[in-house]
């Protein structure tokens, strides 16, 4: 399987090959390797790792500009729903309540931001709740790959085009796990043991129907020749529980979904799926960071895969309440706990507004287009 190509670095790098997926950024975008940490884990107790000093430099740079910027013309008047189209306890969900506790911590807004789950349909019913929200501007959604799989799957009357993209917060990677209490030290020994097992033995468990786990994971069959029984659960947070209890074999969890574990001693993160390596050279666990985590790629499972974190508003806003929650997200990365949650979670920081971030959606609605034929989830 082949590698990025160099090309224009302002265009968006899309692969899908006989199982690979690679998609969802600009060859530009992906941070600096940065220098190793002996600070161990830091990440509540000890001081800044020297990749949380970099984005804490950062961050104090935009600070200064962000919080002296004048306060837009308009500002909510009442409270903001904040919908969250997946169940609790997963990324999305995790996200959000962050982005919440900064801007109550920084007294960012006036009026309270309140978030609400709604899950149902495969995130059908958040979207739906947005979309019908018509200029509406106390009403914003977080949104993950379901933003293009669940009207996809489903023949929903919906696309991202419904609602008015405000930004893109970060790009999220997905992580192989196993229970630690399994034998499986690499993701070649995990899948030569799911082969030798034969079809429908082995449980991979995810978030949602046909959608980015399960594409995830019908990609890791093509790529290997395995086949697994697939188990939706509503979120991470609950898939990652299943597989400590033993209830599940493995998972393609986000690293926010599953780091609690992972440091906990009850899961092992096998692989990651993409190209490169995760940048974060602070140890998480007591002897391994996220940078340790070898490539999928690496360990011969060749299928890549990132996904957005990105804020929405509803359709039929104006430019002035579009620009108050811009400018909201600018104060909100400019925080040190957004740094801090960054590298917990080992996002790609990359940030996104306007025409460059509706030229990302377009591309990234095609490839899933590509991505959910070539595993049969488009409907006949």
């Amino acid at each position: 399987m082949s590698s990025f190509e160099k090309h224009d670095r302002s265009q968006p790098i899309f692969s899908s090959q006989g199982g690979k997926i690679i998609a969802l950024g600009f060859q530009d975008e992906r941070p600096d390797e940065l220098p190793p940490s002996n600070n161990g884990d830091s990440m509540n107790q000890a001081p800044f790792s020297p990749t949380r000093q970099r984005i804490a430099v950062a961050c104090a740079a935009l600070a200064a500009f962000a919080f002296a910027t004048p306060s837009s013309a308009w500002e909510p008047t009442k409270p903001v729903e904040f919908v969250v189209p997946a169940g609790t306890g997963g990324g999305a969900d995790q996200m959000a309540r962050l982005l919440q506790g900064i801007v109550i911590k920084h007294k960012l807004m006036k009026e309270p931001l309140i978030v609400v789950n709604k899950s149902g349909g495969a995130g059908a019913e958040g979207f739906l709740a947005v979309k019908d929200a018509k200029g509406d501007p106390h009403k914003i959604i977080i949104t993950l790959s379901n933003l293009f799989t669940t009207p996809l799957a489903t023949g929903l009357p919906f696309n991202w085009k419904d609602m008015t993209p405000v930004a893109m917060m970060a790009l999220d990677q997905f992580v192989l796990w196993t229970n630690a209490d399994e034998p499986y030290k690499t993701a070649k020994d995990y899948i030569a043991a799911v082969k030798a097992a034969g079809p429908n033995k082995f449980k991979m468990a995810g978030t949602g129907s046909k959608q980015e786990d399960q594409i995830i994971t019908v990609a890791l069959e093509k790529a290997t020749g395995t086949k697994f029984i697939y188990v939706p659960f509503k979120g991470g947070g609950e898939v990652a529980v299943q597989l400590v209890g033993g209830h599940v074999n493995s998972t393609v969890n986000n690293p926010i979904e599953a780091v609690a574990q992972w440091r906990a001693g009850k899961l092992r993160a096998l692989c990651v799926f993409d190209d490169e390596r995760m940048p974060f050279k602070a140890k998480v666990t007591d002897t391994m960071s996220w940078n340790d985590i070898p490539t999928c790629k690496e360990a011969g499972v060749p299928t890549d895969y990132v996904m957005l974190r990105g804020i929405f508003m509803a359709p039929g806003v104006t430019a002035d309440q579009l620009a108050f929650y811009i400018d909201l997200l600018k104060k909100v990365r400019a925080t040190p706990d957004w740094a801090e949650f960054l590298e917990k979670g080992a996002f790609n920081p990359t940030f996104l507004t306007g025409a460059p971030f509706a030229k990302w959606l377009e591309a990234a609605e095609t490839t899933h287009k590509a991505l959910m034929a070539e595993a049969g989830f488009l409907p006949k």
